[in-house]
């Protein structure tokens, strides 16, 4: 098994040493062990691989380095890093860009892959001669970026991310967005490919729809994006590759995750009925069945956030305290209340719910009815809620129990 084991890392170093020997011209020869242990294999990688796939037209030689190279990083492949940083040097990637590349899957594949990146660049430009001067990017301005898309999509990430981790959301979009996707020392067009690449190496299939269609407004056409997957398939895998499939399909046909209409300032916006999926009520807040649509949050000035909520027969939330109070309007069904220390209430449809800010309490649906109700609440310092423990089956059982004894004559 150990021998196994050293023979396979021992075949990765060689056919990554091999394929660093062809450049721009000239044809790869895979190694003699390599022919000689898996003729096959060799055979491949002469002729499919390098004969074919990397002559293919629709994405340059430069480009297909740039992904191979991100993939590498991305899935900690570095035994084959030697060889495709020095094939992109040799295909027109410049040092600088390298670097930027390193930097930025930092945050797609994290620290770990980019700094063990760091030291096998570092040898390869020693031994070529590249002075760190070369790898400093000029200090020109910060690429600038559309601001009403960016507006949106920052409202996007306060909406999905803000209310539940506010710490994540402020570095995507201070950091993340705000200043690594606009250095000047990458293009946005190859950071959308470098990060393209990366989430199909790392088959992280939720976060494509959003940069595929980011990447083909960025400057990638569909026939580059067709290429990358397709190159990918050979360093990535089959698997991988053909799960990003539908996905580009969707980008393609402008069908993806639909997302708010551009609006011009001080418009009427409409968010509509079934416009975006529900969301299942995280388990840690709620107990039961819950969902949750039509979710909106406003951005500054305004401070307003909510959605439309339905709780099947017995859930309910947990116990949960809003810095600026909460307004609940139920829509239909029989429904609990109760804050800490007072007794519970029932709601039904058209009863307006008013939560005092930092009032402990929990809300939900009866034990036999569901409910649905609309939630409105105000953020402060980009929170809405703070979740606290969970309401036992005890507790909730007790003031059911209760309150159906207040309703007997």
């Amino acid at each position: 098994m150990k021998m196994t084991a050293i023979l396979a890392t021992a075949l990765t170093t060689m056919i990554g040493g091999a394929v660093a020997q062809e450049r721009q011209t000239g044809a790869v020869k895979a190694p003699a062990d390599v022919r000689h242990i898996t003729p096959e294999l060799a055979d491949y990688t002469e002729k499919l691989l390098f004969g074919q796939v990397w002559e293919r037209p629709g994405l340059s030689h430069r480009d297909r380095s740039v992904v191979t190279v991100a993939a590498l990083i991305a899935g900690g492949k570095t035994a084959q890093l030697t060889g495709h940083l020095n094939r992109a040097l040799d295909n027109g990637v410049k040092p600088g860009e390298l670097t930027a590349a390193i930097t930025h899957l930092a945050f797609y594949s994290g620290w770990p892959n980019a700094i063990s990146a760091v030291t096998i660049a570092k040898d390869v430009f020693d031994k070529r001669g590249i002075a760190q001067s070369d790898l400093v990017a000029a200090a020109d301005e910060r690429v600038k970026l559309d601001a009403k898309s960016e507006a949106r999509r920052a409202a996007s990430v306060d909406r999905a991310v803000g209310t539940v981790i506010p710490g994540l959301a402020t570095y995507t979009n201070d950091v993340l967005f705000g200043d690594l996707w606009r250095r000047p020392d990458l293009s946005p067009r190859d950071r959308s490919l470098v990060t393209i690449s990366s989430l199909i190496a790392t088959g992280e299939a939720a976060q494509l729809p959003f940069h595929l269609s980011r990447g083909i407004d960025n400057g990638l056409t569909k026939t580059e994006i067709s290429e990358t997957i397709t190159h990918l398939a050979f360093y990535a895998g089959w698997p991988k590759a053909m799960s990003a499939v539908p996905l580009a399909k969707a980008a393609f046909e402008g069908v993806q995750s639909p997302a708010p209409a551009r609006k011009a300032e001080g418009e009427v916006e409409i968010l509509r009925s079934g416009s975006q999926p529900d969301s299942v009520g995280a388990p840690e807040n709620f107990t039961g069945k819950v969902r949750v649509g039509s979710r909106f949050q406003r951005t500054a000035p305004a401070r307003i956030s909510g959605g439309i909520v339905t709780f099947e027969p017995g859930a309910h939330t947990a116990w949960h305290t809003h810095p600026l109070g909460q307004t609940l309007i139920v829509v239909t069904g029989a429904g609990l209340v109760q804050h800490e220390g007072g007794n519970i209430q029932t709601m039904s449809a058209g009863d307006v719910v008013w939560i005092p800010p930092g009032v402990k309490h929990w809300h939900g649906a009866s034990a036999s009815s569901g409910m649905i109700h609309i939630a409105i609440a105000e953020a402060q310092d980009g929170k809405s809620v703070d979740w606290l423990e969970k309401v036992t089956d005890e507790q909730y059982r007790m003031h059911h129990g209760a309150s159906q004894l207040k309703m007997k004559p």
